[in-house]
């Protein structure tokens, strides 16, 4: 049931083309990513388990900044259709760190000249954009984190070398998305969390993401207790803090004896690399064994 539940996840986030684009991760031949095939990032990036919990933990660090919720929810599809909205959340993502080079700066530009038309006002009225620096800066460095730490939570941890060396690895591509700021190190990130604090503000928001997402049939039938599981470990994830601004009660986080649960899920996922994931494709085009991303 386990390995199958691994599966559906890579599938589902990492397989299934964007609608109306299909990559190729073995194309061009030879052409190098934006960061190495023995970065830090490709071995998080290629466990489901990480992106999918780390995702959650992203986007509820990413509703806490009003001006952020505001961009998400009145402009996206998450309400309607948030599968599909995760699907291409998760192919970005894999695009970003697998993909060749000049496969990721155009999807990247791509996605740069569809935020340019994202404005509007908070309900305080506070005026937003999408590719203001700042909110790309706080979107970039709280995904970053979120897979970050559930890989590191759930599949194995990282010394701190490492951990400052995932972050320096997403400079170039933060760049490229307009988060001039982002973090290339855990003190940056620190300090990044400590300025953005007083800006985070609650809102009922947070609680209709998370109902839509327990609703939303992510997972088989069968296998919806799993997808339960890993939302709460999502929950878990976020910073006290930030749980604590929010109003996510140790009712929404990890009963006793599921983080144990979740972590012998991440570790088989860390074993099961899908010859047609864009990790191994990845691997074939620049001509490097899958072995390396273990």
């Amino acid at each position: 049931m386990m390995e199958a539940a691994v599966r559906r996840l890579i599938a589902r986030f990492a397989l299934r083309p964007e609608t109306g684009q299909v990559f190729d991760f073995t194309q061009p031949v030879g052409e190098q990513a934006l960061a190495p095939p023995d970065s830090v990032a490709w071995r998080v990036f290629k466990n489901p388990i990480a992106l999918f919990v780390g995702g959650i933990t992203a986007v509820l660090l990413e509703l806490a900044e009003p001006r952020v919720r505001s961009g998400v929810w009145d402009h996206t599809s998450f309400r309607t259709d948030p599968l599909t909205r995760m699907e291409r959340t998760g192919m970005a993502a894999m695009v970003t760190v697998y993909a060749a080079r000049s496969v990721a700066e155009r999807m990247i530009a791509d996605v740069v000249r569809l935020h340019e038309r994202v404005r509007g006002v908070t309900p305080a009225g506070v005026p937003y954009h999408a590719n203001d620096p700042e909110l790309l800066t706080w979107v970039q460095a709280t995904a970053s984190f979120g897979f970050l730490e559930a890989y590191c939570r759930f599949v194995r941890p990282l010394d701190a070398r490492s951990r400052d060396r995932f972050y320096a690895e997403g400079r170039e591509a933060a760049k490229l998305y307009g988060a001039i700021g982002a973090p290339t190190s855990v003190a940056e990130l620190e300090a990044l969390f400590a300025a953005m604090r007083p800006k985070l503000e609650g809102s009922p928001i947070v609680f209709e993401f998370l109902d839509i997402l327990g609703r939303t049939p992510i997972f088989p039938r069968p296998l919806r207790g799993l997808q339960a599981l890993l939302i709460r470990a999502a929950v878990e994830t976020t910073p006290d803090w930030v749980r604590e601004i929010l109003g996510l009660d140790a009712s929404y986080g990890l009963r006793a004896g599921e983080e144990r649960r979740v972590a012998a899920l991440g570790r088989l996922a860390d074993r099961v690399i899908l010859p047609s994931s864009p990790p191994a494709q990845a691997c074939r085009r620049v001509g490097v064994s899958t072995r390396l991303l273990r």
